[in-house]
């Protein structure tokens, strides 16, 4: 096998399955929904579905055909639509799934949307995406109220939830660790929400929140009804520095050949074509030492790469010219993004819904 090539070891893979299943069943009326962003792929989704989500997330239309080509028939699109050309290709996917969902989270894109599907000749399913700190897309929480009955009075959009995405690190408007307290004011911020719009007659009945970082802390408040982890399938060294896995819960890897060395520097044939960049070390709160961790060496130092290089920092280890070494990077998820295939247990599985930017 040439190297630099992601493995994905399929025990891991299935106990990482069967925990977050067993905590999301623990949790009375939360429904799991994942998010395929990490696997891309849609077996793998098949046995998110085998292990009890009621669907799946996608976050872009191509990775939404493809999952829908692999059979997928319940998804919820978590990104906001406004073009022409876009909202009729999500239109045409909704007529082909079992329940789709849409995002709105203007007045602009939930006007464009009840116009095209009127056009088309159907009703479709939105929910709002509501900004609880992340300060991407989003309705602040309180504009969700007066913009809830704008979108509610559109004959087209039936307005069934609200939505939001935080992750762990913001508690109170700063950066935290504290994964459990963050979501734990996340989704009691959402669930306070839901009852203010029910209150004020519109009827919400999916308030969807959470990522693999905040699990546990969403899933202990009263009146979530779904979330949406997408990273706990395979794990990586950002779960790790939260201290939400451990290091035999990562499922995938990057198998590397060192190439050359020299004193305390081994050059490894991964660089940042073969690692994602988006999560850099020694940022709080992640504080990630380096660009991964790197199996059975712990105090190696993933310190730095280019294109085609990788620069590992060692002190008294034994690795030489032609070894391997297995590297568990910091984002797993836009890792996966730059490979064609990955290994399960030397099988090749098709990154099916790889680079699917629109």
């Amino acid at each position: 096998m040439e190297t630099p090539v992601v493995l994905i070891n399929q025990q891991i893979l299935e106990n990482n399955l069967a925990q977050m299943a067993e905590k999301v069943a623990n949790a009375p009326s939360t429904q799991l929904r994942p998010h395929i962003k990490t696997h891309k792929n849609p077996e793998l989704a098949k046995r998110q579905l085998a292990y009890g989500a009621v669907g799946i997330t996608v976050a872009k239309l191509g990775e939404a055909e493809v999952m829908i080509d692999g059979g997928i028939r319940n998804i919820f699109l978590a990104y906001p639509l406004v073009s022409t050309d876009k909202i009729n290709r999500g239109l045409a996917l909704a007529q082909k799934s079992e329940r789709f969902i849409f995002s709105v989270d203007t007045v602009t894109g939930a006007e464009q949307l009840n116009r095209l599907a009127e056009a088309a000749g159907i009703s479709v399913e939105v929910r709002l995406e509501i900004n609880t700190g992340l300060a991407r897309t989003g309705v602040e929480l309180e504009e969700a109220l007066p913009f809830a009955k704008t979108v509610s009075q559109f004959k087209q959009l039936n307005l069934t939830g609200i939505y939001t995405y935080r992750g762990s690190k913001l508690l109170d408007g700063t950066a935290t660790k504290d994964a459990y307290s963050a979501g734990i004011e996340e989704g009691t911020a959402m669930v306070t929400l839901a009852k203010e719009l029910r209150a004020a007659g519109i009827q919400i009945e999916d308030v969807s929140v959470g990522s693999s970082l905040s699990i546990a802390g969403v899933l202990a408040v009263e009146g979530v009804t779904e979330v949406r982890p997408g990273t706990y399938v395979f794990n990586d060294a950002m779960q790790l520095s939260y201290g939400v896995c451990h290091q035999v819960d990562c499922a995938a890897t990057v198998l590397v050949t060192v190439v050359s060395r020299h004193g305390n520097r081994l050059i490894i044939d991964g660089g940042s074509k073969a690692f994602a960049t988006d999560v850099q070390p020694t940022i709080f709160p992640t504080l990630i030492r380096g660009f991964g961790q790197v199996k059975g060496y712990p105090k190696v130092i993933f310190e730095r790469m280019n294109e085609e290089h990788g620069v590992l920092l060692i002190t008294d280890e034994t690795i030489q010219v032609g070894d391997r070494l297995e590297i568990i990077p910091n984002h797993i998820c836009s890792t996966i993004n730059l490979y064609d295939v990955y290994y399960l247990d030397q099988q090749a599985v098709s990154v099916a819904a790889r680079g699917k930017t629109q």
